[in-house]
């Protein structure tokens, strides 16, 4: 893992968050397992920025809204107001078109909802479909893309961090443009060949990341993406949603070793588990190299609270990782008391209001 002390680190100008480089720190920290002065806090889950809700403004489609460049990073930052941004809430803007962005790209038709979009198969036939299936730089999702990046940026300066969107290659990306009962059958039925198109759908993901980073870099922009952590190195989110549907051997031999190459390339990992469907995988996901902490994400109902989760966050702390949760208000004072001390742990509050966060604050200094 690399030192931290080896990445040139500024400080973004942030109005309404003027301890920004302190929350780096606690960031960075966290990062290695480590505490500054105290757990890391965000006041807000990850899901809120996903959450149905009413706009004044009207167009022809969903779609139309979804492609409305101005409208999109303009909400977002009319959205933050101009509350002080207490610990460690980022405030980024990351250029969102839905989780099949990268499979759109690669040809699969989208469709748009209030909150999402997601792709309609594209591959039906592998022997007439492999050898032509390439990512298209000059299609208009990956247009639209770079237009809401270069907006974001040019309206950016003193008010949020702008990053880059949300992509999913290899098989998750496999899965899209395949259809997922389609490709779990293939693994079975034909597993070279879905094989082969996880590893077409990863070989452009790279050079796609490098282009939005040096774009961001040269803005002088830190490493960020939807989750708001941000990194002075390259920092990366990576994930595998569709391993919740299979055995952790399949798990091992078609999305291990493009995980592997993934992290490698990157400075900082944080890998999103999405539930206990592919927290069944987590001892190879430990084993990935070059990564530095788990995301989880407990599903609705039964898996919830957040308690009963503790051992399993134990056995990822001790095995090296720190972990980000999201953690209900009304949880934080048993979570504190199940945990002897706060090195390696990183909480998503939702709090609105400024008194309550710094109470919130004032609590978890004393861990």
């Amino acid at each position: 893992m690399k030192d931290m002390g080896t990445f040139e680190r500024w400080d973004v100008g942030l109005e309404n968050m003027p301890g920004f480089l302190k929350s780096v720190d606690r960031i960075e920290a966290w990062l290695e397992g480590e505490v500054v002065d105290r757990a890391p806090i965000r006041f807000s889950q990850h899901n809120a920025d996903f959450d149905a809700r009413e706009y004044a403004k009207a167009w022809p489609s969903l779609r139309d809204r979804w492609m409305d460049t101005e409208f999109a990073v303009n909400d977002y930052a009319s959205r933050l107001g101009s509350q002080p941004l207490l610990a460690e809430t980022f405030p980024v803007y990351f250029p969102n078109l839905g989780p099949n962005w990268f499979a759109g790209c690669f040809g699969s038709p989208i469709e748009w909802g209030e909150v999402t979009s997601w792709a309609q198969p594209a591959v039906e036939d592998y022997d007439e479909s492999l050898p032509a299936l390439e990512f298209d730089m000059e299609c208009e999702l990956f247009k639209k893309m770079v237009e809401l990046t270069d907006y974001a940026l040019s309206v950016c300066e003193g008010k949020f961090i702008v990053g880059y969107t949300d992509m999913h290659p290899g098989m998750d990306c496999a899965a899209a443009l395949r259809g997922t009962e389609r490709i779990l059958i293939d693994l079975i039925d034909r597993p070279e060949q879905a094989a082969a198109l996880a590893r077409k759908c990863e070989e452009p993901f790279f050079g796609i990341y490098d282009f939005f980073h040096e774009k961001l870099r040269a803005r002088g922009q830190p490493s960020a993406t939807w989750m708001t952590v941000p990194s002075f190195g390259k920092l990366h989110i990576p994930s595998a949603d569709f391993s919740a549907m299979i055995s952790t051997a399949d798990f091992d031999r078609f999305i291990y070793p493009i995980l592997e190459e993934e992290c490698v390339h990157f400075d900082h990992n944080i890998f999103h588990i999405d539930g206990k469907g592919v927290a069944r995988h987590t001892d190879s996901i430990l084993s990935l190299p070059n990564l530095n902490a788990i995301q989880w994400v407990q599903g609705p109902g039964n898996d919830e609270p957040i308690m009963q989760w503790a051992p399993y966050l134990k056995s990822i702390l001790a095995g090296g990782k720190s972990i980000i949760i999201d953690l209900k208000l009304s949880e934080l004072e048993p979570f504190i008391g199940a945990f002897d001390k706060p090195d390696g742990i990183m909480l998503c509050i939702p709090s609105s209001e400024t008194e309550e966060q710094k109470e919130i604050v004032k609590r978890v200094e004393k861990w």
